[in-house]
């Protein structure tokens, strides 16, 4: 955790668990990871959750063609704040989620 934790409205807090929760189930479920390091940054336009695993991610296992719906509720919730999100396959496996939720975004 890095910054001041600070009080976040509801909509931030629940979406910031939802989106840990979905990164950490499919790094388990798909990317066989060995390792998932999530980063909680508090700043005063909001907060940034970063989850990046070390998996070997499956061509098929983060992508829109693939199973489920967690990416799809991800990139709903953070629209929702008018927040951003960045779903990234590192270059040598693994994958990355960052979210930036803005406070003043909660609706």
């Amino acid at each position: 955790m890095l910054g001041a934790p600070t009080a976040l409205p509801d909509g931030v807090e629940l979406s910031a668990y939802r989106i840990v929760q979905e990164a950490l189930t499919n790094a388990r479920r798909h990317a066989a990871a060995t390792q998932v390091i999530v980063t909680l940054t508090f700043h005063g336009a909001g907060l940034d959750v970063e989850i990046e695993d070390d998996g070997a991610v499956p061509a098929d296992a983060h992508g829109a063609g693939g199973p489920g719906h967690g990416l799809v509720g991800m990139r709903e919730r953070v629209a929702l704040l008018g927040g951003e999100l960045q779903l990234v396959r590192g270059p040598a496996g693994g994958f990355r989620v960052a979210a930036r939720l803005p406070v003043g975004g909660d609706r």
